[in-house]
């Protein structure tokens, strides 16, 4: 069976803009990719967990803040590593300024023996549809 992670699309209106809180990942593998890298907060699903409170867990870990509204059921998606995503909408406005994620250590660099310690999360931001939504390499919008 696949592992399973859950996360919340959080998303508020702005201007009468629709927008989408993105959250990218921290570490060093990721500090210079931004194409690909952000994505909603999720993370697994632990054992006897419901899914709605893994979101919920995962995007207080990465976040700082507990996130509290209407959730809706959005559906889920199979990463290409096999692991499949399960997602909640929920209205919150969350400043992406003041996000304080939760850390996570690791050897680095590799086969130095030295452990460092790096946020889950390093940044959040707010990302209108065309903006959040797949990006076509052909176009030359601003990628979140």
């Amino acid at each position: 069976m696949p592992n399973r992670s859950a996360g919340l699309l959080i998303h508020r209106r702005n201007a009468g803009i629709l927008e989408f809180l993105l959250v990218h990942p921290g570490g060093p593998f990721w500090a210079r990719k931004d194409d690909g890298a952000w994505s909603i907060p999720k993370g697994l699903v632990g054992e006897n967990e419901s899914e709605l409170a893994a979101a919920q867990r995962e995007a207080e870990e990465e976040l700082g803040v507990a996130i509290d509204g209407h959730f809706e059921p959005v559906g889920s998606y199979r990463q290409p590593g096999g692991k499949i995503v399960i997602a909640w909408s929920v209205e919150a406005d969350v400043d992406a300024d003041a996000i304080r994620s939760n850390m996570f250590t690791m050897e680095w660099p590799p086969r130095s023996g030295s452990i460092k310690e790096f946020p889950e999360v390093d940044r959040a931001g707010w990302f209108s549809l065309p903006e959040a939504g797949p990006q076509d390499p052909e176009r030359s919008a601003r990628h979140p």
